[in-house]
């Protein structure tokens, strides 16, 4: 009896001793990837080649410049493929005053075009649950409204959006 409460214990240990090092295996590999990114940003800004805000590269294309958080780590805009990446420190979310709730994953991808965010990836908003939010465009160009396609289309008031916010970290993306 005693050797199987042995083997009991000892398996159990190993278990979280193996759950433990994956923990540390994913924390080094997330830490990783932000000091290669902080490091491609500084080699960027030491070549001279000077990023604007998000916020302004927003307004650039005709979008709210509040529809990322203000505490992001740093963006990626590449024009030819019209590709971008916004970079944060962990999964956020953030509230805005028309009482929408935006979560982001550490890393959201999109394409950028004039008054449109398209493809996006690692972006949720709360409908009834958490759902994915696949683009966010202007109703029109001088639209008041701003046009959500989460699941369904959900039509906003524009101002909601036009100033950055701090983020709330969460557990989970």
């Amino acid at each position: 009896m005693e050797k199987a409460l042995t083997k009991i214990g000892s398996f159990t240990i190993s278990r979280k001793a193996k759950q433990e090092l994956s923990a540390i295996g994913d924390d080094i590999s997330r830490l990783s990837s932000t000091v290669e990114e902080k490091a491609k940003w500084v080699f960027d800004k030491l070549k001279g080649k000077p990023n604007k805000s998000l916020s302004d590269l927003l307004r650039e294309y005709n979008l709210p410049p509040g529809l990322f958080p203000r505490n992001i780590i740093c963006y990626e805009y590449d024009q030819t493929s019209s590709k971008l990446v916004v970079h944060l420190s962990k999964p956020c979310e953030v509230s805005f005053k028309d009482s929408s709730v935006i979560r982001y994953a550490p890393r959201v991808k999109a394409t950028l075009s004039r008054g449109k965010l398209s493809a996006i990836e690692g972006m949720k908003t709360k409908v009834v649950v958490w759902v994915k939010v696949a683009s966010i465009s202007l109703e029109s160009f001088r639209s008041d409204k701003i046009c959500f396609i989460a699941g369904v289309k959900k039509l906003k008031q524009k101002d909601a959006y036009e100033a950055p916010r701090e983020a709330i970290a969460v557990e989970e993306f």
